[in-house]
């Protein structure tokens, strides 16, 4: 029960600091919120927990689900040239990430050295939780961004937000689950307990993409003064995408 209470908390510190991020940077902040959001969550995916019931389930679902919802408000109030670029400098910040971090690995420790262990024990695993955070996120995240807009052409007003952003991030999300699912966890896990891991993953994305939705409209509402100066061309922008 401590980890559901805290989880709860957890979800809610997140979002908060998401809603700060845009709030006091706009859409820089979105870029950066994207850049950390890629490398921690994949770091905190290496963590698995137990839920009530004794599910079995991992961390890094809040932030993967934030990392949609950046996309969507991007989207939203930028435009898809906007959300495809955020994707790709998260593709490229994991990409950067990962190469580095092992290179950091390779050099040898001093002997007082307390780090290594540490650090083997959560970045050794990477490369293969990257290459399923990397293509998971790419064709996922992708599909996202073009849901999003198809969804848009028929359900396009202010209040239907809630039917793009869900539409969209629930079925792109359960791609991205069983993609991630399957190049980082098959055969680490037996079946059982793999099987869990990606319907607990998803049912944790598809219940946080629905607490989000009204993250969303909070964030959606925010102004900033250089997008309403006279010359802006951030409106233009969003209608030709």
């Amino acid at each position: 029960m401590f980890n559901l209470l805290w989880g709860i908390l957890f979800v809610v510190v997140n979002f908060g600091f998401f809603l700060l991020c845009y709030r006091l940077f706009g859409k820089k902040g979105l870029y950066a919120w994207v850049g950390m959001a890629t490398v921690v969550a994949n770091i905190q995916v290496a963590k698995t927990i137990a839920m009530p019931f004794d599910i079995v389930m991992t961390l890094g679902n809040t932030m993967y689900v934030t990392l949609y919802m950046t996309s969507d408000l991007l989207n939203e109030k930028y435009g898809r040239a906007e959300a495809r670029g955020a994707v790709w400098f998260g593709f490229f910040t994991l990409l950067m990430t990962t190469v580095i971090m092992q290179m950091v690995l390779v050099f040898e420790p001093q002997e007082t050295d307390i780090a290594q262990s540490s650090l083997q024990t959560i970045f050794g695993l990477m490369p293969r939780l990257a290459l399923g955070s990397l293509t998971a996120y790419f064709i996922s995240q992708f599909l996202d961004v073009r849901l999003y807009s198809w969804i848009r052409k028929y359900y396009g007003s202010s209040r239907q937000l809630w039917i793009r952003s869900n539409g969209s991030t629930m079925v792109s999300s359960f791609v991205d689950t069983l993609i991630f699912c399957t190049i980082a966890f098959a055969g680490t896990y037996d079946l059982k307990v793999w099987t869990e891991i990606l319907l607990t993953t998803y049912l944790a994305k598809f219940l946080l993409t629905g607490a989000g939705t009204p993250i969303l409209y909070i964030a959606r509402s925010f102004r900033f003064a250089e997008e309403e100066q006279p010359g802006s061309r951030q409106e233009e922008r969003r209608n030709i995408s």
